[in-house]
């Protein structure tokens, strides 16, 4: 029969084998996973998608960009534009507006008064600006999304905001809609999502717009 001694000699001796087999183990998916997967993930969809990769840069004449030097915004996040010349995003509570550090909602739930009371005041706002009603305001208009960051209305606020931009900059109203036609995207794939405006190419084909192009 084996000691005691001997026993708890076998015993440890199986145990420093199962742990250096599992540390190596360890060290080997963390570097595989940890380390060469991300970086392999990284090296393709650089190459591959050069421009999403880089974060979706546009300039401000509408062109892509991968260069953050010569960004104006990316695709991807809503901006918070500012006078009637201008088609105004739809509201945001990431950060002090558009933060993708903060990306996020108010958290708030359709029973607080502080949500009813800010989508009133938002409302009332819009309603003012607009020259509508306030059954005219649609939802978006005065709602923040999920993330905070979107960077596209619906058809219906785009729509809404054509007449105000038009007369801001002296310009037939046919035309405004007809750059809020070329910036309307359909349902990817058919299904997924809602059609929807980019505020972003929108508000760069504005300012790009000829005397011309108005006729």
């Amino acid at each position: 029969m084996p000691s005691i001694r001997q026993s708890l000699s076998t015993s440890l001796s199986a145990l420093t084998r199962a742990s250096g087999a599992g540390l190596r183990m360890l060290v080997a998916f963390t570097l595989l996973l940890g380390v060469a997967y991300p970086l392999a993930v990284t090296a393709v969809t650089t190459l591959a998608f050069p421009w999403q990769a880089a974060g979706s840069l546009v300039t401000a004449d509408g062109e892509r960009t991968t260069a953050r030097a010569d960004a104006a915004a990316s695709a991807l996040i809503g901006q918070d534009f500012e006078g009637d010349e201008w088609f105004h995003s739809r509201p945001s509570a990431a950060g002090d507006g558009y933060d993708p550090l903060a990306s996020g909602g108010s958290n708030l739930g359709p029973e607080s008064e502080a949500l009813v009371a800010t989508i009133s005041a938002r409302i009332d706002k819009v309603a003012a600006r607009e020259g509508v009603t306030a059954a005219e305001v649609p939802a978006d208009a005065v709602t923040a999304s999920g993330s905070g960051l979107d960077a596209s209305i619906s058809p219906a606020y785009a729509a809404l905001q054509v007449e105000r931009v038009a007369a801001a900059r002296g310009l037939e109203p046919a035309a405004v809609e007809r750059l809020v036609a070329d910036a309307t995207h359909a349902r990817t794939l058919g299904v997924l999502g809602d059609t929807h405006v980019d505020v972003i190419a929108l508000n760069i084909s504005l300012e790009r717009l000829a005397p011309a192009d108005t006729m």
